[in-house]
């Protein structure tokens, strides 16, 4: 096992890359969300010669020692302490000697074909210095943070008064989701997620690897932006994947408002304090509102929960060998669920032994609209693992 004291090696130090493609994922005590994604990677690199990291920031549950004798090829960093995305993916990048980096989150399932999609049409793209995904959440619906423009104050403004929202295929207005792009095509956007963004190890060398000023959050937008002053393009390429949208960081929490608007004020004050200077100022008092009405939110999700009648038992539909159905079966009325085999259900429970990941991707997505409350769950046959949306029946 690799640990935090080594020497960093500059990104793209040697010419000849050994490897295609290195893929990096932080984690923060989500080790089956970790699993399940070194699984998917696993299918993913197939044709490409990868090498993975996992860098994990002091976890508590034992997650080093569970990954590493799952995954002895794997390379891990170990850290003694929490410290924040930026760095620990940094930490990777620096000892990595590939053609590409993927900055990949833990809560992320990646299609057989993705991998191999995007390196080609960057192989074909020299012009591109970091390319995003189609992301679908747990139940199929489209992430509108797969495609989105920089915050500048007009585009913020919009986006914080609801003006995005009321237009949101407007190029004026829904700037920030840039919904007025074919999601089915590829296309140049402004920034791309961080929780799926591969880059070209010759623009990293060229404008440095992620600010660590961003403990969490911003970083992508801060990435972003500097490869489009670089003179690099950011990309957005139509292959699917699924993000949880919630494993890798509680939202929920006062922290998280804290940290996420916090990096906003970093990004502005680092980029458009000059430019815009009197907007700056703005932005800022609409950021403070914005985080101000979380607040109030966040105190007042308990207080709903509280009054909220109790809500019937879920219900689980099953998807694969008889076999293993009976033992998903076992396990999930063990834990309370209500197992169906037709209706509205709010979980469909795919056997990674019986469907490729592209297969579930594509069954999630395309039951969306009949089915919007419904959402993705996978069975490990050879772990006995069933991993939700919320939860995870080990």
């Amino acid at each position: 096992m690799r640990n935090s004291q080594q020497q960093p090696i500059p990104a793209g130090s040697d010419a000849s890359h050994q490897y295609d493609l290195a893929v990096v994922i932080v984690n923060y005590n989500v080790r089956y969300y970790v699993e399940q994604c070194l699984h998917s990677v696993e299918r993913a690199s197939a044709g490409l010669n990868v090498e993975t990291w996992v860098v994990d920031n002091a976890s508590s549950d034992d997650s080093v020692a569970y990954l590493q004798e799952r995954f002895p090829h794997v390379h891990f960093i170990a850290n003694e302490e929490n410290v924040g995305f930026s760095r620990a993916n940094n930490q990777a990048i620096r000892l990595t000697n590939s053609r590409y980096v993927l900055l990949l989150n833990p809560d992320t399932i990646l299609s057989e074909s993705t991998l191999h999609d995007c390196v080609a049409y960057m192989d074909d793209h020299s012009n591109i210095g970091g390319m995003g995904v189609s992301m679908y959440g747990a139940n199929g619906e489209f992430a509108l943070e797969s495609r989105r423009s920089l915050p500048v104050p007009f585009t913020s403004f919009c986006k914080l008064t609801g003006l995005t929202a009321l237009f949101p295929h407007s190029r004026l207005f829904g700037r920030y989701y840039m919904r007025f792009l074919d999601r089915r095509q590829p296309a140049a956007i402004e920034v791309i997620s961080g929780a799926f963004n591969m880059l070209r190890s010759q623009a990293l060398q060229q404008i440095g690897l992620l600010d660590e000023t961003f403990f969490m959050y911003g970083e992508d937008i801060d990435l972003s932006y500097r490869l489009t002053l670089g003179g690099w393009d950011n990309y957005y390429y139509p292959s699917p994947i699924i993000h949880y949208k919630g494993e890798s960081t509680r939202k929920d929490t006062i922290r998280y408002v804290n940290i996420f608007y916090e990096a906003m004020i970093i990004f502005m004050e680092k980029h458009f304090r000059h430019r815009y200077h009197h907007a700056t100022l703005i932005f800022r008092l609409g950021i403070y509102l914005r985080a101000g009405l979380e607040y109030i939110k966040r105190f007042l999700n308990p207080l709903k929960r509280l009054i909220a009648r109790t809500p019937p038992p879920e219900r689980v539909m099953l998807m694969g060998h008889k076999n293993y159905c009976e033992a998903m079966r076992t396990k999930c009325q063990q834990a309370g669920y209500t197992v169906v085999e037709e209706g509205e259900v709010n979980h469909v429970i795919f056997s990674t032994s019986d469907y490729s990941y592209e297969a579930m991707i594509a069954y999630m997505r395309d039951h969306y609209k009949q089915h919007p409350r419904t959402c993705l769950g996978t069975y490990n046959p050879a772990t006995g693992i069933i991993i939700l949306v919320d939860r995870v029946l080990a």
